[in-house]
Order: C-alpha cells, then sequence, then structure tokens
C-alpha cells in the first residue's frame, strides 16, 4: 500500500463538522477542533506520499489526530477514527523502496549489517 492510503479518511472526519457548521457556529464551540483535526489527518496522508521517509512519523501523527478529532468531529461517527487508526498503522508499518528513482536495480547493502538484517540470517565473521 502506498502512504496515501489514509488520506481520503481525513475528508471522513472533515465531513461531521462541515455539516454542523451552520448550526452549531457560537463563541466556544470546538467545531473548529473538528476542521482542524481533519485536516490534520488529510495532511498527514498527502505529506506520507510526498515524504516517504517519514511515513512512520506521519502515520503516528495521524492515529493520534484521528483518535483527538472524537473530541471535535465525533471522528467522523467513529468510522473516519477507526479508518484513521488503520490507515496510519499502514503508514507505519510501510516501507518505501529504497532503490535510486530512474534506476531498474534493486537496493544493494553495502556492508554486512543490513545484509544480516535482510536476510534474518545470523553471519559470522572469516
Amino acid at each position: 500500500m502506498g502512504g496515501d492510503a489514509y488520506s481520503p479518511f481525513g475528508l471522513i472526519i472533515l465531513w461531521v463538522p462541515l455539516k454542523l457548521y451552520e448550526v452549531a457556529v457560537a463563541p466556544g464551540s470546538i467545531l473548529f477542533v473538528g476542521f482542524f483535526l481533519g485536516g490534520l489527518v488529510l495532511l498527514m496522508g498527502v505529506l506520507s506520499f510526498l515524504m516517504p521517509k517519514l511515513s512512520t512519523l506521519l502515520g503516528i501523527l495521524a492515529i493520534f489526530a484521528a483518535v483527538l478529532s472524537i473530541m471535535g468531529a465525533l471522528g467522523g461517527f467513529l468510522i473516519g477514527t477507526i479508518l484513521g487508526i488503520v490507515g496510519g498503522a499502514m503508514c507505519i508499518a510501510w516501507k518505501p523502496e529504497l532503490a535510486i528513482p530512474g534506476s531498474n536495480d534493486q537496493f544493494i547493502p553495502k556492508n554486512d549489517v543490513t545484509i544480516e538484517i535482510a536476510s534474518g540470517k545470523e553471519m559470522t565473521a572469516e
């Protein structure tokens, strides 16, 4: 899955405050928290697609924003929260390819530690 796996889930979270905007606009309303957190989840999805090396950090921030969106946007009737958590977890688990863009060559590790970690086998020094 790509890093933008959860970017549409921010739209689900944004839907609730958008529908409540006409009714609930009052001083002291926490409706704007819903706009902020839904937009944050959406932004984390777009940024993880643009900067895949930061996908783990952005996934963690998206999960926090999705959980906190319950407070200001009812979490998109909890559907947006659940999907935001799943999408953030997918972004944390996503490992972007380390190949050079434009080349067909696979990533070739340069040291024994990387080879050992990648293979899962313990190597002995010879």
